[in-house]
């Protein structure tokens, strides 16, 4: 599926059973719970920190894909479209960055 598509089929996800969006502050708290939920994660199945016994039953692909759904509703609500977000996003890095990264000893090991 496209990013539009998503976008779309989370619209549609809302008028059919969201009622409607929840506000963009309600959304925002949600997002930051949400990727919350990835960190405590990573932190724990990745990081240093030791993994509880409730947290190795979390998936983490369903809490990314948690984020991505209120992300997008933000999205909707505010009338982003996050395409042309993201490739104006990608071609803005590309013009700062395209050889910043080759050029860090920190990445390249020299």
């Amino acid at each position: 599926m496209t990013i539009e598509e998503a976008q779309k089929i989370v619209d549609q996800w809302i008028q059919e059973h969201g009622v409607r969006y929840f506000n963009e502050l309600t959304n925002m708290a949600m997002l930051t719970e949400e990727v919350g939920e990835v960190a405590r994660i990573i932190a724990r199945r990745y990081g240093e920190q030791s993994e509880k016994e409730s947290d190795k039953e979390k998936n983490l692909g369903d809490e990314m894909a948690d984020v991505l759904f209120v992300l997008i509703c933000l999205a909707n609500q505010t009338g982003i479209n996050l395409t042309e977000a993201l490739q104006k996003n990608l071609d803005k890095k590309t013009k700062r960055d395209s050889e910043r990264h080759k050029n860090n000893s920190k990445l390249t090991g020299q």
